[in-house]
């Protein structure tokens, strides 16, 4: 007779942080705080959370996960002052998911139990699900899939029709409370990042599209005179009900060229919808930086990104010589309205501005 032994329990948190100011020093002294419970550490800088497999620290500490997750969270309020949220889970998405749905100053945690864990899972939307995004909830809904349950209880060669056939196993395993994925430790990219906060709850998308781009422009300038290029983008926006979304886009290939910064800054801008949102900070953050001699830049017959890139250079003498921001695109400016100048607003970031054709 043949025993199956059943696979070692493991405590997977994810943790997010809730600082009043964000700085990258911050986040790796609170990373440091972590490691110092487990150094089994994923960072995930772009929203501020991490990874942490706590499976060897729990027997290290001799404490339970509700316990340890309780230290972890004391030792960041106590020697940072910063309140974080945290779910933690047998599992990645699991822990993904508790942490997701639990406010900041609390922590969710679902133990290694299948009845614990079925409690957990089923009633949850669709779209709660690692790996399902919007799109693809709205395809299962077309199909009366609307919750985690639904995806575990419909047959795997149906999801498979729906989604294809990795999305669909990998959907059909996490809806049952099955996710091998580890934690991979590693050191915080590099990066550099530059915000903008209005003085008031901002709802015009012109306002929205001239600032994120005049962040472009700022973070091009910076990666320049550091001598870096950049592999990924990432948008913060933060609403005035204190949430935020973030969104990331990886970059055709790695550079500190504005126009190319410009675009993919745009698209991740599209992509959020904000035509009704009451936004209160934009933060473009430039990840995963190499150093500039690493770039490769695609050989092309258009005369045009030439002249760009000449024209970048003097933009960065103009700003070495009198201030950052003293010339800039035309669309990186915003174009005041009549309601603005009765208001008082100004569409100029100072004294002396040069505008040019846009990206």
């Amino acid at each position: 007779m043949s025993t199956t032994s059943r696979p070692r329990s493991r405590a997977i948190l994810r943790i997010h942080f809730h600082p009043a100011e964000r700085s990258e020093e911050l986040y790796g002294q609170l990373l440091a705080v972590v490691d110092g419970v487990s150094c089994r550490v994923e960072p995930l800088p772009a929203d501020w959370s991490a990874y942490v497999d706590l499976t060897g620290a729990l027997s290290y500490w001799g404490r339970d996960t509700e316990g340890l997750v309780a230290v972890l969270r004391l030792r960041l309020l106590a020697l940072h002052g910063v309140r974080c949220s945290a779910g933690a889970g047998p599992t990645r998405s699991i822990a993904a998911m508790a942490a997701d749905g639990t406010p900041p100053g609390s922590a969710t945690v679902v133990r290694d139990d299948p009845y614990e864990i079925a409690a957990f899972l089923r009633t949850k939307p669709a779209s709660t699900l690692p790996g399902i995004g919007p799109k693809t909830a709205r395809t299962l809904t077309r199909y009366g899939i609307n919750t985690v349950g639904d995806i575990a209880d419909t047959r795997l060669t149906t999801l498979q029709r729906i989604l294809g056939a990795a999305a669909a196993r990998q959907a059909h395993d996490r809806a049952r409370g099955l996710d091998e994925c580890p934690v991979v430790p590693g050191v915080v990219p590099k990066s550099l990042s530059a915000g903008h906060r209005f003085d008031h709850d901002e709802l015009d998308p012109e306002r929205h599209h001239s600032t994120v781009l005049g962040l472009a422009e700022e973070v091009g300038g910076r990666l320049r005179a550091s001598g870096e290029i950049a592999q990924a983008l990432t948008l913060t926006v933060a609403y005035a009900d204190r949430t935020q979304t973030t969104r990331t886009r990886t970059l055709t290939e790695a550079t500190a060229h504005a126009p190319a910064l410009a675009a993919t800054t745009r698209k991740l801008l599209t992509g959020l919808g904000l035509q009704r949102a009451r936004v209160r900070t934009l933060t473009l953050r430039a990840e995963r930086l190499l150093p500039a001699e690493e770039a490769v830049h695609q050989l092309t017959l258009d005369s045009r990104d030439e002249k760009l890139h000449r024209l970048e250079t003097a933009l960065d003498k103009a700003a070495t010589r009198y201030r950052p921001g003293i010339a800039g695109a035309a669309a990186a400016f915003y174009r005041a309205g009549e309601d603005d100048r009765r208001s008082g607003r100004t569409a100029s970031r100072g004294s002396r501005t040069v505008r040019y054709q846009s990206w």
